[in-house]
Formats: structure tokens, C-alpha cells, sequence
């Protein structure tokens, strides 16, 4: 019967197609896996997926370290004198030029120290003040004062 011979050729040729696209796919499919497990210790996806959870779990262990560093800095950094303000001034009139100075060293708390120097044709003085809260329990000048507000505002 001619039929079905014409038939049995059509379905054999298009066998052959599913085949060859079938085959075609498979080894795509390979090269893609061999190029996945390509550099790594694992044989299998099974393995590599093992290897990432376990590179994962070190990277947790990492980045919690790390936190926990970072945390530690932070506070210790809140504690370091990081805001200075100067102002200079006259505190007479016989003396010339701004030669007296006000410093106020502060941490992110505005604790600290002004330190105030106090220059005359006579004699220079020194004097330092603890700074609790940006405020002393010692009487505080107003060049103190401003100096402590200059270190103050620098804070952002």
C-alpha cells in the first residue's frame, strides 16, 4: 500500500526531527551543567547546593561578627572627641590683637573640655573647665560659651 508507506515516512521523519531537537536540547542542557559545576568541588547540583549553603552560613557568621564590630566602633566613636570649636578674642584693651583663645573639645554627648587661654602684656593663664551635657559646673565666659556652641553645631 502506497499510503501508508507515505505515512510510515512522514512519521518516521518527523521522529527524527523530535529526535534531533530532542538531542539538541539535551546537550545544551549538559554544557550548561558542566559550565555550572565548572571551578567547584561538587559533582552534582545536590553538592553545589550544599557548597552555597555552607558558604552562606560562613558569610552569616561574617556579617554578624562584623555587626557586632561595627556596633562596638560606633559607640566608641560617640565617646571621642570629634567637635572642636575656637573662638578668639581680647579680653583687654591694653593688649593687642585677638591673642586669647576659648577651645572647646566635645564628643557626639557634648562631654569634653574649653580650655581657655588669657593673654596680657603681663602674664598668660590657663584654664580648664570639664563640659558635661554642653554645660560645666564652673562659670562659663562667653567666649566659652560660643566656642562650646561652634563645636556644637558642627555635629550633623
Amino acid at each position: 500500500m502506497p499510503g501508508e508507506q507515505s505515512i510510515f515516512f512522514i512519521i518516521a521523519a518527523v521522529s527524527g526531527v523530535l529526535f534531533l531537537v530532542t538531542l539538541t536540547l539535551v546537550i545544551r542542557l549538559e554544557l550548561r551543567l558542566k559550565q555550572l559545576f565548572r571551578g567547584g568541588k561538587a559533582k552534582n547540583l545536590e553538592g553545589l547546593l550544599a557548597d552555597f549553603a555552607k558558604a552562606l552560613d560562613e558569610f552569616d557568621r561574617w556579617s554578624k561578627t562584623a555587626h557586632n564590630r561595627l556596633d562596638k566602633f560606633d559607640g566608641e566613636l560617640a565617646r571621642s572627641a570629634r567637635h572642636v570649636g575656637i573662638v578668639r578674642f581680647n579680653p583687654f584693651e591694653d593688649a593687642g590683637g585677638d591673642q586669647s583663645a576659648a577651645i572647646a573639645i566635645l564628643d557626639d554627648r557634648r562631654n569634653g573640655i574649653v580650655l581657655s587661654s588669657i593673654y596680657s602684656r603681663g602674664a598668660s593663664r590657663i584654664y580648664a573647665k570639664p563640659i558635661m551635657k554642653g554645660n560645666s559646673q564652673y562659670n562659663l565666659s562667653g567666649e566659652e560659651r560660643e566656642a562650646i556652641s561652634k563645636a556644637t553645631k558642627r555635629e550633623s
